[in-house]
């Protein structure tokens, strides 16, 4: 490619210092919206998380499809819709979050209180002796 094939003029070529090819420049406005409100927040990475961890009734899901309307509707413009997605995500997201911290420490509190059950019950067998595991497991022979 030559400098013949481009619009320019002799004395001016790309990567060159030439004013006088140069347009005066214009000015443009861009409109961001509202300046002065903030836009709701869409808690999309904490409904994605959410929604990974796979838990009771899909909360994360339903966060996570409340979040993406909060986004869509915040591109948009129409910001009170945004808000309402955006705090049902939010509480989605509670929820969500609240069962996936219940149901794990219930199950640690449950086998913490059989092992404390098994260990002090009388004529059953010593969980935390030498012969524990033997016990146990006599339990289970014919």
């Amino acid at each position: 490619m030559d400098n013949h094939s481009y619009n320019f003029p002799s004395d001016c070529t790309p990567l060159t210092n030439c004013k006088s090819a140069r347009k005066p420049a214009g000015s443009t406005v861009v409109n961001m919206g509202h300046a002065g409100k903030n836009p709701p927040r869409d808690y999309l990475v904490w409904s994605l998380c959410n929604t990974l961890y796979v838990n009771f009734c899909c909360l994360g899901f339903m966060a996570l499809i409340y979040s993406i309307k909060a986004r869509d509707q915040t591109t948009q413009g129409n910001l009170q819709l945004a808000q309402e997605c955006s705090d049902k995500a939010k509480w989605y997201n509670i929820l969500a979050a609240g069962w996936n911290l219940l149901i794990p420490l219930l199950a640690v509190v449950l086998l913490v209180l059989l092992l404390v059950h098994l260990g002090t019950s009388q004529g059953s067998f010593d969980f935390f002796g030498e012969d524990g595991f033997q016990n146990f497991m006599k339990l289970f022979s014919w």
